[in-house]
C-alpha cells in the first residue's frame, strides 16, 4: 500500500496491453482496476465520510527510519503515549516494547482490526498496546505526556492548537517529517522525508506567550 494508485495502474497497463484491445479483456481489466482502486481508497483514506476535508490524511506508514528516529527521541521517557492516526500500529508496537502505555487512535476500521490483531498474535496485553477506532480530534488527550504524529502539513497548525490546549506541562510531542509552524523544537533527529521532530510542551507554550506580549507592544 505505500505505492501510489498512479503506479500500480501503470504496472496492470504493462500487464495488459491496450494497443490490441479486445472486449473481454478490456472488461476485466477495468474491474480489476476498478477493483483495486476501492482497495486502495479504502487503506489510504481512512474515515472518509466522516472527517471533514481540512482535516483528512491518507494512510501513509512510517518507514523503519522514521520509527527508530522516533524511538530515539522518547529515549528517557516513559508514561502513556498517543498515536494520532495510527495505521498498521508498528510504532504503536515499538513504543509499548519500550515500556511505554500506548493508544493508537485511527479512524479506519480495516487498519484498526488489522492492528489488533498483529497485537494478538503477538501476545502484547491491552495494557501495553490499544487500539481505538476514534477521531483524535474529538478525543480529550489531557491523559497522555507523549504524543507521536504522522499526518500532513495542512493540519499540523490546527493540531497544535489543540495540543496546546489539552496536553500537561510535561508532555512531549513528536511529529514525524512534517514540523509544527511557529513552534521550537527540542530536538530533531534524521534528515529530508525521514526527518523527526521533538517539542516540549512546557517551552512550546513559553515562547507563544513571549512572542505574544512582544507582538502586543
Amino acid at each position: 500500500m505505500e505505492d501510489s494508485i498512479e503506479l500500480i495502474l501503470q504496472d496492470f497497463t504493462g500487464v495488459f496491453p491496450t494497443n490490441r484491445s479486445h472486449p473481454i479483456v478490456s472488461a476485466c481489466t477495468g474491474a480489476l482496476l476498478t477493483g483495486l482502486y476501492g482497495l486502495w481508497s479504502v487503506f489510504t483514506m481512512p474515515g472518509f465520510h466522516k472527517i471533514p476535508w481540512s482535516l483528512k490524511v491518507p494512510y501513509l506508514p512510517s518507514s523503519k527510519a522514521q520509527t527508530q528516529n522516533v524511538m530515539k527521541l522518547l529515549e528517557g521517557r516513559r508514561g502513556r503515549l498517543a498515536d494520532l492516526g495510527a495505521g498498521d500500529g508498528r510504532l504503536v508496537f515499538a513504543a509499548s516494547s519500550a515500556g511505554f502505555q500506548c493508544t493508537g487512535f485511527e479512524i479506519n476500521s480495516i487498519l484498526v482490526a488489522y492492528a489488533r490483531s498483529k497485537a494478538r498474535l503477538r501476545g502484547i496485553p491491552l495494557t501495553q498496546a490499544t487500539f481505538v477506532k476514534n477521531d483524535f480530534w474529538k478525543t480529550d488527550l489531557s491523559s497522555y505526556n507523549n504524543v507521536t504524529a504522522f499526518l500532513a502539513p495542512g493540519v499540523m497548525e490546527l493540531l497544535g492548537e489543540k495540543l496546546l490546549k489539552e496536553l500537561p506541562q510535561d508532555a512531549l510531542v513528536i511529529s514525524c517529517r512534517f514540523p509544527f509552524p511557529n513552534w521550537p523544537q527540542k530536538s530533531a533527529v534524521g534528515f529530508g522525508l525521514e526527518q523527526t521532530f521533538a517539542y516540549d510542551i512546557s517551552t512550546v507554550r513559553s515562547h507563544l506567550k513571549i512572542s505574544q506580549k512582544t507582538d502586543m507592544k
